[in-house]
């Protein structure tokens, strides 16, 4: 039995707070106090857009955080990059995104040029974080050299199998319109390295909502945002962020596994409006929706 808490998209900035004015770090000691009797967790996954503005300082921020509850339980943190990131911030403060208890490196960086994957073993689970970031975009690409160093990664199998963890969700929901063209691009490449191996799991964030599907006969788990949460019941063409803090216990071995549940922050401005816009536009609807 391997025990996950998946967190993602804090978006603390240098100064703080996100571009919204959202105070991300808050934000997260708050959902972190309120999960701190979930019993057997083995490792903390943080899947992107750590910081909200790519910063070396916001990342050394969050790290500092999730990396005294990851101390507490003597487990280990890991990390991947997101659209919000930027690779120099995010590797003077993570290293490659694998640590240790202690917040030293463990495990080892893919040789593939300009990105920051990388693989690590708990417990005998492997750990497999890629990398999705296309600068200055909110979608994500996976190049080909990063797949085959996956499909490399994935040809032996590990004792008790394995994770892979990427920011960008290779699914997506069709009744949004404005999804598709945010989430990973060409996902059926990734599904193709996944078909047949031993992955549990396929792990996300970027969507700031909970969302499950499949990739390659894989399940794949979106876990909501920690800064915000996206109010689906907003009408289909704007997108509205509203307050709540939230994350994922991912439980694997068991007779379900995996199996997701998601837990939310105790916060008594849950589901207060942060903004409303539309995505194709870029009109700020907030008074008027």
């Amino acid at each position: 039995m391997h025990r996950v808490l998946h967190l993602s998209d804090t978006h603390v900035s240098r100064t703080g707070p996100d571009e919204d004015g959202v105070d991300g770090l808050a934000a997260l000691k708050q959902l972190l106090y309120d999960v701190r009797h979930v019993p057997s967790v083995d490792l903390v996954v943080v899947s992107g857009d750590i910081a909200d503005d790519g910063s070396r300082e916001g990342c050394q921020a969050v790290c500092s955080v999730v990396g005294s509850f990851a101390a507490e339980r003597g487990i280990p943190q890991i990390y991947s990059t997101g659209n919000h990131d930027r690779r120099e911030g995010f590797e003077a403060a993570l290293g490659w995104g694998h640590l240790g208890p202690d917040g030293t490196p463990i495990g080892r960086r893919a040789e593939v040029d300009d990105v920051i994957a990388a693989v690590s073993e708990v417990n005998g689970l492997r750990v497999i974080t890629l990398d999705s970031l296309v600068p200055g975009e909110t979608h994500g690409v996976l190049g080909r050299d990063q797949l085959d160093w996956l499909t490399t990664e994935l040809a032996t199998p590990a004792p008790a199998g394995s994770i892979v963890v990427l920011h960008h969700p290779p699914i997506f929901v069709d009744a949004i319109p404005y999804l598709e063209s945010v989430v990973l691009q060409e996902p059926a490449a990734l599904g193709d390295v996944l078909a047949g191996t031993d992955v549990h799991a396929v792990l996300c964030g970027h969507l700031h909502h909970q969302l499950s599907g499949t990739i390659g006969q894989k399940p794949v788990w979106v876990t909501p945002g920690v800064i915000t949460r996206i109010d689906l019941t907003a009408p289909s063409a704007l997108v509205r962020g509203v307050l709540g803090a939230s994350a994922t216990v991912v439980d694997l071995g068991g007779p379900f596994s995996p199996t997701f549940h998601t837990l939310h922050s105790r916060d008594p401005h849950a589901g207060s409006e942060v903004y409303v816009y539309n995505p194709i536009t870029g009109e700020d609807t907030t008074e008027s929706a």
